[in-house]
């Protein structure tokens, strides 16, 4: 048996073509272009790939974007008073706080200071909580970007035994949520293993599908999953690589080789996941401009 692989760039690149075409018709209908907002605290250069990556596909899509550089020094209580001149700013669709954030400020705390209906990124309470009670919401870009991937291949979830290794606010917690909801992307019996749990190969050999988003290169094994299991690797890594130009390459949490001998679907890493968290921003960026979640009273 050879997996099938899941090639998240071919999707994202389709759902980026939809959207747009939306926005194209949303101009033309006589609104101004969607904008996204962007506030970067330092000057990490992860962060500053990641945001460059945004920026690139608010290019593409015909999102205007705009990105704020803060110093790594300033204070939660001048952070706050920055995000909330942006969400008093009727031109501003969208905010996103590119994570992590210095140590000194609490994540928590700057994103509920975020206005919940420009939350694009989907990690405001208010929007944590109406995922869990399967109300319309900003989701969460990587958990609603494996549902799209989910949707184009037709692999299905109900019945199935799910299991989110990861319980992050940001994939493994809304994942295991959405996949448990009695809705058209959920019903699926869900368990969610973290670096806590005891024997976690007791968990993971009984998935139909697993979802891993731990940040641990080669974390699921082969020898962990059952024959057939659909496995979506989240995890980005840099491992060493001497052969390579840049001295590492990108893996993700799993044994992606030998996976893919036992799996009916697999994400390659990278490639898989990635591309879809980022077109799914484009997604929210453009539902927020539009009102479509919180429509104006």
């Amino acid at each position: 048996m050879s997996a099938q692989i899941i090639d998240g760039k071919m999707v994202a690149e389709r759902t980026r073509n939809q959207i747009r075409e939306d926005v194209d018709s949303w101009v033309e209908e006589g609104n101004r272009r969607p904008f996204l907002q962007v506030i970067q605290v330092g000057t990490d250069p992860a962060s500053s790939t990641y945001i460059g990556a945004k920026t690139r596909a608010c290019n593409d899509v015909g999102i205007e974007t705009g990105t704020a550089h803060l110093p790594d020094t300033i204070s939660a209580k001048e952070l706050k008073k920055q995000i909330r001149k942006f969400n008093e700013d009727d031109n501003v669709d969208g905010i996103l706080v590119q994570l992590p954030l210095p140590n000194h400020l609490s994540s928590h705390d700057v994103i509920e200071s975020i206005d919940h209906r420009k939350d694009v990124d989907g990690f405001h309470p208010m929007n944590v909580g109406r995922l869990a009670v399967d109300q319309p919401t900003f989701r969460s870009c990587t958990p609603a970007g494996i549902l799209e991937l989910f949707k184009h291949y037709s692999i299905p979830t109900k019945s199935q035994h799910a299991v989110v290794v990861g319980a992050s606010n940001i994939v493994g917690s809304p994942m295991a949520i959405t996949l448990s909801r009695e809705n058209s992307t959920g019903k699926a019996t869900t368990t969610i293993c973290h670096k806590y749990t005891k024997d976690i190969t007791r968990h993971t050999i009984d998935a139909d599908i697993i979802i891993v988003a731990a940040g641990q290169p080669g974390l699921i094994k082969a020898e962990m999953v059952k024959e057939g299991v659909v496995v979506i690797d989240v995890g980005i890594n840099r491992v060493a690589d001497e052969t390579s130009k840049k001295g590492y390459k990108l893996v993700g949490d799993c044994d992606f080789e030998a996976l893919k001998k036992k799996a009916s679907w697999i994400t390659p890493v990278p490639g898989g996941v990635g591309p879809m968290t980022v077109a799914m921003l484009m997604k929210n960026t453009l539902l927020a401009a539009k009102k479509s979640i919180y429509p104006e009273d």
